[in-house]
C-alpha cells in the first residue's frame, strides 16, 4: 500500500502529515503504531509526531496527533499551525478557519506575507491553572517543590510544568526533566518547560515533551504555558516574545485566554510503502 505524506515544521518542531480528508488511510487502531515506526529518525521518516487531517462535524477540519511513543496528544501548538498551513494550501479551508482537536475547537487566522512567508495566529483557548483540570494532584492553583525546584503547572491544551531558571545554555534538560514529567503529581504526565527571563516581556524556553520523551526544538503549547505562568507571576506583560531553540513565537494573553503567532514551513512531500 502506497501512502502519501507531507513533512512540515514549525520552528523546528517537525511532523509527518497524512491527509484523510477523503478516506481513512491508516486504521485508527494502527495510528499509534504508524507514528512509532515513521517518527524514528534513523529507520523512518523522522518527526516529533504524525498529524492526521480529516473532516469534522463541528469545525472546518479535524486534527489528530500521534507521538513517537504511540500515544495520542490532546493538542499541539506547532502542529496545529503546520496542519492549518497544509489545509490552507490544499484549499480545504480559508484564511480564517476552525480546527477540531482533542482539546476542543480552536480558531485560526493565517496569511502569506509579501515575501511568501506563512504565519498563523492560533486561539489557544482557556489558560487552566486549577489543579483538578490540568490534571495535577491536590486542589487550587498548582505550585510545588519537585526535586528541589519550584514547579508551576498549567494546561494550555496539554498539561505543562514550568520551572524558572538561570542560564538555559548550561541546563541538563534531559537529565532533570524526566523526574518532573513522571512525578506522581501529574497523573497524565506533563511536558516540562525551563524558562529564563531574558528581557522586558521576553523569555527563552527549552521543552522536554511528553510522548516524544526528549527535548524538542520548539513547543507551541509549552511556549504558551511558559508565557502564561510568567504573566500570572507578573514577570511579563500580556504580549510575550518567546525564544525557542527553533525560533521565535509571540504569545498574546487576554482575560484568561491565549493566542499564539508563529510560522510553519512545508519541508517536502513523499510516499512510503506500508
Amino acid at each position: 500500500m502506497e501512502i502519501f505524506f507531507t513533512k512540515l515544521q514549525g520552528n523546528g518542531n517537525d511532523f509527518i502529515l497524512i491527509d484523510e480528508m477523503k478516506e481513512n488511510i491508516i486504521p485508527d487502531l494502527m495510528k499509534g503504531q504508524f507514528a512509532g515506526l515513521y517518527c524514528d529518525r534513523r529507520y523512518g521518516i523522522g518527526a516529533d509526531g504524525v498529524l492526521f487531517v480529516s473532516g469534522s462535524e463541528v469545525a472546518d477540519v479535524r486534527m489528530r496527533l500521534f507521538q513517537p511513543d504511540e500515544s495520542e496528544a490532546e493538542m499541539c501548538g506547532n502542529g496545529i499551525r503546520c496542519l492549518a498551513k497544509y489545509a490552507f494550501d490544499m484549499e480545504y479551508v480559508k484564511a480564517n478557519c476552525t480546527i477540531e482537536t482533542e482539546s476542543g475547537v480552536l480558531s485560526v487566522d493565517m496569511e502569506y506575507d509579501s515575501e511568501g512567508e506563512f504565519s498563523a495566529v492560533i486561539d489557544m483557548g482557556e489558560i487552566i491553572f486549577e489543579r483538578t483540570r490540568i490534571p495535577a494532584a491536590g486542589s487550587g492553583n498548582y505550585c510545588e517543590e519537585i526535586d528541589g525546584r519550584t514547579v508551576y503547572a498549567v494546561n494550555t491544551g496539554v498539561p505543562h510544568a514550568v520551572v524558572f531558571t538561570g542560564d538555559l545554555n548550561i541546563l541538563p534538560v534531559c537529565e532533570i526533566a524526566p523526574k518532573i514529567r513522571h512525578h506522581e503529581s501529574f497523573p497524565k504526565g506533563a511536558n516540562v518547560n525551563f524558562v529564563e527571563i531574558t528581557g522586558k516581556d521576553e523569555i527563552a524556553i527549552r521543552t522536554f515533551e511528553r510522548g516524544v520523551e526528549d527535548e524538542t526544538f520548539s513547543c507551541g503549547t509549552g511556549s504558551t504555558a511558559s508565557a502564561a505562568v510568567a504573566n500570572y507571576l507578573n514577570k511579563t506583560g500580556n504580549v510575550v516574545s518567546v525564544t525557542t531553540k527553533g525560533g521565535p513565537l509571540t504569545i498574546f494573553i487576554d482575560d484568561g485566554r491565549a493566542r499564539m503567532k508563529g510560522p510553519a514551513v512545508t519541508v517536502f512531500k513523499g510516499s512510503i510503502s506500508f
